[in-house]
């Protein structure tokens, strides 16, 4: 049984049942769900003043929710919420196409590079608005999160116990992660890897970037060559540890940032590459793998035809390390 909402508390209160979905879930993240639209600080507020209730008690915002409890709402105002449209129909369409594997815990798709994972920061709508538009009837949480320009595996939750178990095993360092990435220039060893701590910063504009630092967090990826290209080698990555940009910023520590990156990247090789053909990060979530509840879990997303036509074009005499 899903979460339900009793039609009949007058004055805008509603009395919300608690389905199976959010067991476990903790009240602050749920509201943040069911009330689409209405900004954080509102649910804080309305939890701290006690006008949410569970089973007729006060929560906190780190209450975790049972299936079968009884959740009072209060009315609250979701500014513009007339003028919010949904997201288009070939935007929805394009999310449903890239589904590349599902079962009763998960859905996964191969993002396109372009495709935000969430709506916010300027993007109404990311993959995991389009699929809950796609799937107007199902319970969907966005795992983790790929960059708006990075393509490749993105795995959504259908359960409560996929969510939390695949979020614990990331957290644990039991899942592999790998990409495909394109360096600019010839590092010195086909296998290597880079442990570089990495702290993030806010810059006056409100750009995030991330940066080498000695009291940042640590973060260790290692590099393996796949094919080797002119004034470009293509590898492929495996996060140790899994930090914002990780893969982008130690490529560039190391003097060979990736092809096409406009933040960390090198602005004349980018502009020799646009001209033969790239006009995206050359960045791809190939691989996922893990286990959970005694199951084997591997999803794989081959290199966009984009990255294939724009290799073929670089270079026909690449040596193949494979």
């Amino acid at each position: 049984m899903q979460t339900v909402t009793s039609p009949d508390v007058p004055h805008g209160v509603r009395q919300v049942e608690v389905g199976p979905e959010r067991d476990g879930q903790r009240i602050d993240n749920a509201l943040a769900t069911m009330l689409k639209g209405v900004p954080k600080s509102v649910i804080y507020r309305i939890l701290r003043t006690g006008q949410v209730r569970v089973n007729g008690k006060r929560a906190k915002p780190d209450t975790r929710l049972v299936a079968g409890d009884l959740l009072r709402i209060p009315p609250v105002r979701v500014a513009e919420k007339h003028e919010t449209r949904g997201p288009a129909a070939g935007q929805v369409a394009e999310a449903a196409a890239a589904v590349i594997f599902e079962d009763k815990h998960f859905l996964v798709i191969d993002k396109p590079s372009g495709m935000a994972s969430h709506g916010g920061s300027g993007v109404s709508h990311g993959a995991i608005e389009l699929m809950r538009a796609a799937r107007p009837n199902e319970h969907l949480e966005l795992v983790h999160r790929l960059d708006r320009d990075t393509s490749g595996v993105l795995v959504f939750a259908k359960t409560r116990a996929g969510l939390t178990g695949l979020q614990a095993a990331i957290r644990e360092g039991q899942v592999v992660k790998q990409y495909l990435c394109l360096m600019v220039g010839h590092p010195s060893k086909a296998k290597f890897n880079v442990n570089a701590p990495l702290a993030k910063s806010v810059l006056q504009g409100g750009e995030r970037m991330v940066r080498v630092s000695d009291n940042g967090k640590p973060s260790l990826t290692f590099f393996q060559e796949m094919e080797q290209y002119p004034g470009a080698r293509l590898m492929q990555a495996t996060l140790g540890t899994g930090r914002t940009h990780q893969i982008r910023v130690h490529a560039a520590h190391i003097g060979h940032p990736l092809a096409g990156d406009p933040k960390y990247g090198d602005k004349e090789a980018n502009k020799r590459f646009r001209d033969r053909g790239l006009h995206r990060l050359f960045l791809h979530a190939s691989h996922m793998g893990f286990e959970l509840d005694g199951r084997s879990y591997g999803f794989s997303a081959p290199l966009p035809e984009d990255l294939k036509s724009f290799l073929d074009v670089l270079g026909s005499k690449r040596k193949s390390v494979r």
